[in-house]
């Protein structure tokens, strides 16, 4: 039987939940410096788990496209440059080529999330966080009501939300009370494959900057 904190495999075997978290951290922030050469490699190393990634990476795109047009538009009218067909109204070229790399870049993060959350779940996401949090934790932050909230927004941004439920839900209570009083989460601890591969991530993050 499979653990019940996700389910992400790495070589035919199953990765730390929190290695897969500071995987996607590490690829989010990375990707906001790369050119097309290093989007390029990012891109084909999601296509490895495409038939996982589709569907939700999908669903993002539909939820976030007027913002992403959005972006696109005020990059492309509001930089600076020579205005294409040498029209007034239409935008300039160093404004497309800039807006279309940056909404490149939000749909790519976009793919990256879409993993984390299609491979952990909601669950998954809870053992990653607290994971990554216990120092903080040990130190006397309270941080059971953090995990909670992070996991919750992360998991219902594919999910279609009834109006108010993300006042709710950052209030503290999701799902109108009805859920239960308390969470018990196990978090098992890391193994030597969960090094190398954020070990990997790092090297591939400095490859993929050098190339973009």
């Amino acid at each position: 039987m499979a653990p019940a904190w996700g389910h992400v495999h790495f070589w035919g075997r199953l990765l730390h939940p929190s290695s897969a978290l500071l995987i996607c951290l590490t690829a989010i922030v990375v990707i906001q410096f790369l050119g097309y050469g290093g989007l390029g490699l990012v891109f084909l190393l999601l296509l490895t788990g495409i038939r996982a990634l589709l569907p939700g990476w999908w669903k993002l795109l539909r939820r976030l496209r007027w913002l992403l047009a959005s972006v696109w538009l005020i990059l492309a009218y509001g930089t600076p440059g020579d205005a294409l067909l040498d029209a007034a109204w239409l935008p300039t070229h160093e404004g497309v080529a800039e807006a279309t790399l940056h909404v490149a870049r939000l749909t790519l993060m976009l793919g990256c999330l879409a993993w984390l959350l299609g491979s952990l779940g909601q669950r998954g996401l809870l053992v990653a966080l607290v994971s990554l949090l216990r120092p903080l934790a040990r130190c006397g932050v309270a941080t059971d009501r953090l995990v909670v909230r992070l996991s919750l927004v992360m998991e219902n941004l594919q999910v279609e939300l009834p109006k108010g439920a993300w006042r709710d839900m950052l209030d503290g209570n999701p799902g109108g009370g009805d859920g239960p009083a308390s969470l018990q989460v196990e978090v098992p601890a890391w193994r030597s494959l969960d090094y190398l591969v954020c070990l990997g991530a790092v090297v591939f993050s400095l490859c993929a900057v050098a190339l973009g």
